[in-house]
């Protein structure tokens, strides 16, 4: 007797990647984290928001503007993203002076627009310009892809590998030099440098390799290019399990507090009053 599962892997994945990004926003709003790192939160949220109006509105309108609806939303997410770092690199270096962290910024900008200027595809003038609706969507693309799986496996969303490419060289330097400024270990901005770089890498991993199997496979029949395309899947597939990880790490990183917090909050507390009571005055 088989057992039989009635979900695809796809919808197992989308089921938890929701509900952690719902519980880590409980976490971030019930611990008050949201005041120390709005943008990260903001990008979680977006990034629910995107996976559910995907499930409301595929299928049930226009594809022209539904493509325009989730592409429209990857591209605010590649924008929140470039918040996200500037937010994490401010709270992780905020004891730098401002011609170091001056250098920094471009040190990173340099390293991020050489390899994205190296990176392909990009699209042709042909690609861009056949119609108006579908130059404005080819150049969204440019920015961002939508979740699906021939959209990300195209290789055109530029923005997106910029914005992992500086999460990346983020989580390194938070982790080589942070202690010494004000992202120690243990700490959330350190944690949460980590994770952005982990996902950072490991989609930058599924984009590498699937441009790698698409220069060398040979495709001459539909079986071929459909195991081809589900070669793709699996790869997304495990993408999203390092994200569902991730945000799993952050719940529990980001539920407890940062090493020395209650020594902290007990310092700022009011001493207790030393002063000696005067004694009773004896009766005459």
């Amino acid at each position: 007797m088989h057992f039989h599962f009635p979900f695809a892997v796809s919808q197992v994945l989308w089921t938890l990647t929701f509900a952690a990004q719902l519980t880590l926003l409980v976490v971030l709003l019930g611990r008050d984290r949201i005041k120390r790192y709005p943008w990260f939160t903001v990008g979680i949220a977006l990034y629910a928001l995107h996976l559910l109006v995907e499930v409301l509105l595929a299928g049930r309108m226009a594809t022209i503007v539904y493509q325009a609806v989730s592409i429209g939303l990857a591209d605010l997410e590649v924008l929140i993203g470039l918040l996200v770092v500037i937010e994490i690199g401010r709270r992780a270096f905020g004891g730098a002076g401002l011609r170091t962290r001056a250098i920094g910024a471009a040190a990173m900008v340099v390293v991020a627009g050489g390899v994205l200027a190296a990176w392909g595809p990009w699209l042709t003038w042909k690609q861009i310009t056949p119609n108006p609706a579908v130059t404005v969507l080819n150049l969204m693309l440019v920015v961002a892809a939508p979740n699906d799986t021939l959209m990300v496996l195209r290789g055109v969303s530029k923005g997106q590998i910029f914005v992992s490419l500086f999460m990346i060289q983020l989580g390194l330097l938070v982790v080589v030099f942070g202690r010494q400024f004000t992202a120690g270990w243990r700490s959330h901005t350190q944690k949460i440098a980590i994770g952005l770089s982990t996902i950072a890498i490991s989609w930058l991993a599924v984009q590498g390799g699937w441009q790698l199997i698409a220069k060398t496979a040979q495709i001459h029949t539909r079986q071929e290019y459909e195991r081809i395309i589900g070669l793709g899947s699996k790869l997304l597939n495990a993408d999203k399990v390092v994200y569902v990880a991730v945000l799993v790490w952050w719940i529990v990183c980001l539920w407890f507090d940062e090493p020395g917090t209650a020594i902290a909050e007990a310092a700022e507390e009011p001493a207790p009053s030393l002063a000696l009571e005067e004694p009773p005055q004896l009766a005459q």
